[in-house]
């Protein structure tokens, strides 16, 4: 095309002038509705003479990805232009360009465009196809409209012809109604798709943080690299020793954690958004939640139902620690033993220039201070080592109890039938209450929110009993091992470890922690207990039971102290692979 000042001249024009000009005739012709054209005038002056009717070329796909258009805005483009060749009573007043979904309304390109021909900027639009135009029945709607009242007088297309009178608008309408009816039938089909697979106990879509697609079995399986740190994140908010933005610092500057790299997003770390909503996703505790409805996956799941309440609970948390300058093993666990407030810790530098950490209560409101002293660390350290030789278990002893646990796995499987059909019955009563829920909704005695909230806390347990079906109870002794191996190791790891591994051994040990007259008075938590070096084989077993008692009471913690001993065993194994 030849632009001309602010007019856009199509190539049939051109020639027409251009023939003129030539001088083999002395006028031309073009169309009857166009006037004659002679070669004393130029291009401009012959143009503003005609009476060329005016059209918007509308150029549009359905999403920014190139890779997912059958004919992109280019193409239609050129096929504009091999139209805008075959009528020389044409002027473009400007072609217009839109990415956006024809399914809704509300395209900005295409509203303007239309706002633009009821002020009269032009009479037409051209087009590669009707369903550019519209998919859906008010934009489709809106066209007939100003076609019936002459305002939008032509349409033209690459691949259908439309004259517009009684029959050309008929035919038009049919073809944007199939246009429409061709995006409602995708999308049933989609939707359909996408409930047989979640039926089959697979999420749609693209795999969370940590998952992969296998584009082969249509499933959804473990991320090779990401998966197990996804798993470490989680044991670290489990552990209830680190914050979210620990969490991601740690994981960014020790771990190297960076998201997997996709076509134009990804390779950098984890965003604190991306951690809280990892955090809070269902998924990882193997539960697909769609539309506000639950399902079962099939996936691996990082957690258990009962682990990632526990972490939305902690998440949730009021009055959780924030960040801090300098970290302290202690802060946030004691109290003062005379006022009842914390107990916090600060550096202090001698005159000699040697530092210390000093403990003392937090009492700084006006009025008498708290007469407490304060305590060094160092005094704290020896106090909590004396404890944990209390709640040790002398070698001798632990050897015989190892061997008990190992005897009573073995023979654990003969309950196992009973507890299947205690959980079978579970299942059915859940499967009655989802029935009568039903029920009550269709007889309108229960509102859409509460029908909803109820029926997925039904899911979650029917969830929650089919794991504990298909999975056998021996995960109970795995944590019995843990407790026992930390009653046995716990001094050299407090000695030898981190800042984090105290703070973390003595959650795990110690409980109502409260400091007066320097003395750290500490409860043994449960299972643990005091034994004060008088231990016997008849203890051994009394300390079995109690773990055993306790694992059942408390399902998630026993799990998350198992969590927590198992990362003390591995950095205890590497500080011994580096000091050989």
């Amino acid at each position: 095309m030849t632009v001309c000042g602010r007019f856009l001249f199509s190539p049939a024009i051109q020639t027409a002038y251009a023939h003129n000009a030539s001088g083999r005739e002395e006028t031309t012709c073009l169309s009857g509705t166009l006037s004659v054209v002679t070669k004393r005038v130029d291009l401009l002056d012959w143009y503003c003479k005609a009476n060329f009717m005016k059209y918007f070329v509308y150029c549009r796909k359905s999403t920014e990805d190139e890779g997912r258009q059958v004919l992109s805005i280019e193409s239609q483009e050129s096929e504009a232009t091999r139209v805008l060749q075959a009528f020389a009573d044409i002027e473009v007043v400007e072609v217009l360009k839109e990415a956006y979904s024809a399914q809704r309304p509300g395209r900005p390109v295409f509203d303007r465009m239309l706002d633009r021909i009821e002020g009269g900027e032009a009479e037409g639009i051209i087009a590669w196809h009707p369903d550019r135009l519209a998919r859906n029945s008010l934009d489709a709607g809106r066209i007939i409209h100003l076609l019936d009242q002459q305002i939008l007088k032509d349409l033209k297309f690459s691949t259908f012809t439309f004259e517009n009178n009684s029959q050309g608008k008929f035919m038009l309408a049919i073809m944007l109604g199939y246009s429409k009816y061709y995006v409602d039938n995708l999308s049933e089909n989609v939707k359909r798709g996408n409930r047989a697979k979640l039926e089959r106990g697979w999420r749609p879509g693209t795999a969370p943080l940590g998952y992969v697609n296998d584009k082969d079995t249509k499933t959804i399986v473990k991320d090779p690299v990401h998966f197990a740190l996804v798993k470490r994140i989680y044991e670290l908010m489990l552990s209830g020793s680190y914050a979210p933005r620990q969490i991601a610092l740690m994981s960014r500057d020790e771990w190297g954690f960076r998201t997997p790299k996709r076509k134009r997003i990804g390779g950098k770390p984890l965003a604190m958004s991306t951690i809280y909503k990892m955090l809070s996703n269902p998924f990882y505790a193997g539960v697909l939640v769609w539309k506000e409805q639950t399902y079962p996956g099939k996936h691996e799941p990082v957690v258990t139902i009962d682990e990632f309440e526990r972490v939305q609970e902690l998440l949730g948390r009021p009055g959780r620690p924030r960040q801090k300058r300098h970290q302290f093993p202690f802060t946030g666990m004691i109290r003062c033993g005379s006022c009842g407030l914390m107990v916090t810790a600060e550096h202090k530098v001698n005159r000699f220039g040697s530092r210390y950490v000093y403990y003392h209560c937090t009492n700084r409101r006006i009025g008498p201070r708290c007469s407490e002293p304060v305590v060094q660390q160092l005094e704290l350290n020896r106090q909590i080592c004396a404890f944990l030789e209390e709640v040790q278990i002398p070698e001798s002893i632990f050897s015989v109890v190892k061997r008990k646990v190992s005897d009573l796995k073995a023979s654990h499987t003969e309950t196992a039938h009973t507890r299947q059909q205690s959980i079978e019955q579970a299942l059915k009563g859940i499967s009655k209450e989802l029935s009568e829920l039903t029920g009550l909704r269709l007889r309108n005695l229960l509102s859409d929110e509460d029908f909803v909230t109820k029926r997925r806390e039904l899911k979650q347990n029917e969830i929650r009993l089919q794991r504990q079906l298909d999975d056998p109870e021996n995960e109970l002794f795995e944590p019995i091992s843990d407790l026992l191996l930390l009653r046995n190791m716990a001094v050299d790891w407090f000695l030898n470890g981190s800042p984090q591994d105290k703070k973390q051994i003595l959650y795990v040990t110690g409980s109502n922690l409260s400091l007066k007259g320097k003395k750290l008075n500490i409860e043994a938590r449960k299972p643990f207990r005091r034994l004060g070096g008088n231990a016997d084989f008849f203890t051994g077993l009394a300390l079995i039971d109690d773990v055993r008692t306790w694992i059942k009471e408390n399902p998630v913690d026993a799990r998350t102290f198992s969590n927590i001993i198992k990362a003390l065993a591995a950095k205890a194994a590497l500080r011994e692979k580096k000091a050989a």
